[in-house]
């Protein structure tokens, strides 16, 4: 059974612990991670979902997400699911998460990562991912509009894509 860390809402461990599926209480959160791998040509590799999954079966979903387990840094979690669904490594120690996205639940720290990872090599996790694939921002809109791809508002994928190479919410490239 997985067990998660209970934060309040300035992101503090409570000391107590849930086992997921539990219901939290008012005022108590759960951390979750997203990590977005994209290529030199600016392709972010995607994941397509098991046919057997109860959540958004054989649709299309970023590179990897999942729930903090007790104990895990926000760091480890994101290098766990990767090498879970993936099969593979990375070293995140030194690595900020590029946002943070705050839901009912709790908070979602979301990692962007330039990597130009061979997906012929990766281990798909049998019980989550049927098959991956690398695809630009156009693609996924698209398949969003076909409903192949997790219903995420397209301002988010947009967001993804437009930050991938800085921190902070506008772009170097801008003039006062």
């Amino acid at each position: 059974m997985e067990q998660w860390d209970i934060y309040d809402i300035n992101r503090n461990k409570t000391g107590r612990i849930m086992n997921r599926g539990e219901e939290l209480k008012n005022g108590e959160y759960h951390l979750a991670v997203q990590v977005c791998i994209f290529n030199e040509k600016g392709q972010m590799l995607i994941q397509q979902r098991q046919p057997f999954e109860s959540d958004w079966s054989n649709m299309w979903d970023i590179t990897t997400a999942g729930s903090a387990l007790a104990g895990e840094t926000s760091q480890q979690a994101a290098e766990r699911e990767l090498f879970e669904e993936l099969g593979y490594r990375i070293d995140l120690t030194n690595i900020r998460p590029k946002f943070t996205v705050n839901f009912d639940g709790g908070f979602c720290d979301i990692y962007l990562i330039e990597r130009d990872v061979d997906i012929e090599i990766l281990t798909l996790q049998y019980e989550e991912v049927q098959a991956v694939k690398w695809a630009d921002r156009e693609e996924i809109l698209e398949m969003m509009d076909r409903r192949e791809f997790i219903t995420y508002y397209r301002s988010f994928i947009e967001l993804m894509f437009d930050g991938r190479k800085s921190y902070g919410s506008h772009s170097s490239m801008c003039t006062p």
